[in-house]
């Protein structure tokens, strides 16, 4: 078996398992949408009755939290390769 051939082998399982989570979270933002199982009387603002409201304000919140932890990063956090060879 050639190297090229195992990295395929070890690549064909990734994208079975990224499309079934991405199923997954369509059928999580799809149960939001049914009214007869959720129910929504309770919500606390009006925002909380848009369907997939919650799912869109968590996927900007993980968005935002990625580009504010690469943000420090790149500002100071992170050092040269050759820092500690100086």
């Amino acid at each position: 078996m050639t190297l090229q051939r195992l990295i395929e082998s070890t690549r064909a399982p990734q994208h079975v398992w990224v499309r079934r989570c991405l199923y997954a979270l369509l059928a999580i933002n799809l149960w939001d949408n049914v009214p007869v199982w959720v129910d929504k009387s309770q919500a606390h603002t009006g925002l909380e009755h848009v369907p997939t409201f919650w799912s869109v304000f968590g996927f900007l919140g993980c968005i935002l939290l990625i580009i504010l932890s690469k943000a420090f990063g790149h500002a100071g956090i992170m050092k040269r390769e050759d820092y500690y060879d100086e």
